[in-house]
């Protein structure tokens, strides 16, 4: 039938084979094919389907065939196949794919045996879920935005007869299992043409269309017509290895930079002072430009770290240098040592211009005036990173410290020491100053009492007004009297 909107509700629920191509069918619904598990051959081939309704397929258990070819679906999801427990036969092509979920095809993973996803575009593909496709026989990927084939990922498919990867854009190719090995089709693609193409140089089938894009010197020739002596690899070269910066504080963060030129491009991998691979976790991370990120440092990372660089050809390696310094921590009086900084008790008890002496470091207190003291301390040794320096201070009357270059203590300082002092006495004319507290209330108490005295005259000023007009007012004339009493009076 053609020109139908939508599939019609009033379908046979146990047909076997059912086409509906060629029509105006833009979605399926969860309803449209429900019940209908006998169904073995399902067609909507151009239709222009732009949706799939989770599901939509879920009662076809049978179905061994489904066309979706010719449509315009932009991704598939793993609801929307979900229920092909059955299916061999998947037809994808010419639809407008970018994205396939891995779960996409986990229904039939295992019964597919020809899955057609040509004419898309596709820029990658979940190739571990199509790796796991045991009875995958025909494998169809041409004109698609393909970048990259994981090496083994064919390998892992022991029944592949065909592979079309025509017209993507590899620039390499992993080797194939063979012989006989599945029949391969990439001719389209922009080839770089070095030793790892060599085993499908050996193809030795002149018919083959497999050109190269790069090197320059092999640019435009047919892979099969180029000598084995020309498809050459470069070794890796290390042009340098870095650490930023090259000494840190524990827990502080660096990063460690390793630039390397090869032919194909090499991978980076990086050992730590152990000699142990580094792997990708909450501390450390490889990027993916090969530079490794410490996150936060700690003493097990001051070493050599070693850069290797790896291709085809061979590897190279180089060392970087990291210091990583420990945090000063301040002995105490016991054995062991302690975190926490000076408190108010150690002004207490420190004398004099005498500093609190904690191993080698040391506190004075010079240049005293009567505003101003000059405090100086000598670390141990030079610490690259620290940002600042905090002080804390009070007065032998208040035992609450005053902080300074910072609002806060600082949760991970560590204390240097602590030293008393006493400045010399007031300059000339500064003793008899009234203390600000009694200036303060002074000035309160007067500024009161104008108030006081102006609303105290206005009052006057109004009663002495009154009087006068009562004066000058004349006295008023009396009409009549009237006087009532109980009687008795």
């Amino acid at each position: 039938r053609t020109g139908l909107l939508a599939v019609p509700p009033t379908l046979d629920r146990a047909a076997v084979e059912l086409r509906l191509a060629d029509n105006f069918i833009g979605a399926v619904g969860r309803a449209d094919f429900a019940n209908m598990s006998s169904l073995v051959h399902l067609t909507l081939s151009r239709n222009g389907l732009r949706r799939l309704a989770p599901g939509a397929f879920a009662d076809l258990r049978a179905l061994r065939a489904l066309h979706l070819d010719g449509n315009r679906l932009p991704a598939l999801s793993g609801a929307q196949l979900r229920g092909l427990a059955s299916l061999r036969h998947l037809i994808l092509a010419n639809n407008q794919l970018a994205t396939i979920e891995p779960a996409a095809f986990a229904a039939f993973a295992a019964t597919v045996e020809d899955l057609d996803l040509s004419h898309n575009n596709l820029p990658a593909l979940p190739w571990e879920a199509v790796a796991g496709m045991a009875s995958l026989a025909t494998l169809t990927l041409d004109h698609n935005l393909l970048e990259r084939v994981p090496a083994g990922a064919v390998a892992r498919l022991p029944r592949l007869a065909r592979l079309d990867l025509t017209a993507n854009r590899l620039r390499a190719l992993p080797p194939v299992p063979g012989p006989p090995g599945p029949s391969l089709a990439a001719g389209g693609n922009p080839l770089h043409c070095n030793c790892e193409l060599l085993w499908l140089r050996r193809l030795a089938q002149p018919g083959r269309l497999e050109s190269c894009a790069s090197p320059p010197p092999l640019a435009g020739r047919l892979l099969w017509a180029v000598p084995e002596e020309e498809l050459a690899c470069r070794a890796p070269a290390i042009a340098g290895a870095a650490a930023d910066p090259a000494a840190v504080l524990e827990g502080q963060p660096l990063r460690l930079g390793c630039a390397a030129a090869g032919d194909p491009p090499p991978a980076l991998h990086w050992l730590g002072p152990d000699g142990r691979l580094v792997q990708n976790g909450s501390r450390r991370a490889v990027r993916p430009d090969g530079s490794l990120e410490l996150r936060v440092a700690t003493l097990r990372d001051h070493g050599a770290f070693t850069c290797v660089a790896s291709n085809a050809a061979g590897e190279a390696a180089a060392r970087v240098q990291v210091a990583v310094l420990p945090l000063p921590v301040p002995r105490g009086d016991g054995d062991g040592d302690t975190e926490a900084g000076p408190g108010p008790s150690d002004m207490a008890r420190a004398g004099g211009n005498e500093s609190w002496v904690t191993g080698e470091r040391r506190i004075v207190a010079a240049e005293l005036t009567a505003s101003s003291a000059r405090i100086r301390w000598l670390p141990q040794r030079h610490v690259p990173g620290i940002r600042m320096f905090q002080i804390q201070y009070n007065s032998s009357l208040d035992d609450s410290l005053v902080y300074r270059w910072g609002a806060t203590a600082l949760p991970t300082a560590r204390g240097l020491g602590c030293v008393r002092f006493a400045t010399p006495g007031g300059a000339p004319g500064c003793a008899a100053l009234p203390r600000p507290h009694f200036l303060g209330g002074t000035v309160i108490i007067v500024i009161g009492a104008a108030i006081a005295a102006s609303v105290l005259v206005f009052i006057l000023i109004l009663t002495a007004r009154y009087k006068a007009a009562a004066a000058r007012r004349p006295p008023a004339a009396v009409a009549s009297v009237c006087s009532q009493t109980n009687g008795t009076h």
